[in-house]
């Protein structure tokens, strides 16, 4: 019996069931360790991740979005040509995924000194207040009323 408890089972935290099956994927995901990454803050609304990929040549390596998700997938040939007498460099393949926040845009990516770099930017939100007309029964039918909350689409 799964007895998990959600910190997202709060009344007051509507709509997030996508959330919480995102942040249980990426859990199971985060117990592989290769390749290394930093993530970098670069300027007010830029960051840049960093993976460790030595060896890894740019016909090796993918970079793509897939939905809200940057996967970086990495895949070395073994070079039969090659007898080695030590091995400890092996040729490997993985797959980073890292989740995107809505509005996060991929800038680019570049290979230098083993380091794969991907820029990103996060657009700085503007707060949105909106007030909702609040009707009464009195001033129409009886009848429950719907109220749209959707944004304004020509605000001002």
């Amino acid at each position: 019996m799964n007895t998990r408890v959600s910190f997202l089972n709060s009344p007051f935290l509507l709509g997030f069931d996508q959330f919480e099956r995102t942040l249980d994927r990426i859990s199971k995901s985060a117990a592989e360790g290769y390749p290394p990454y930093n993530i970098e803050q670069v300027g007010d609304d830029g960051l840049r991740i960093s993976l460790a990929v030595a060896g890894f040549t740019f016909d090796d390596l993918q970079v793509q979005t897939e939905d809200n998700q940057l996967i970086i997938r990495g895949r070395q040939q073994d070079d039969k040509s090659r007898i080695y007498l030590h091995r400890g460099i092996a040729a490997r393949q993985f797959q980073r995924s890292f989740v995107l926040a809505d509005g996060i845009e991929v800038l680019g990516a570049s290979l230098d000194n083993g380091l794969l770099h991907i820029d990103l930017r996060r657009p700085i939100p503007e707060p949105k207040v909106r007030t909702i007309k609040i009707s009464g029964a009195a001033e129409g039918t009886p009848e429950p009323q719907t109220i749209d909350v959707s944004p304004d689409k020509n605000p001002g």
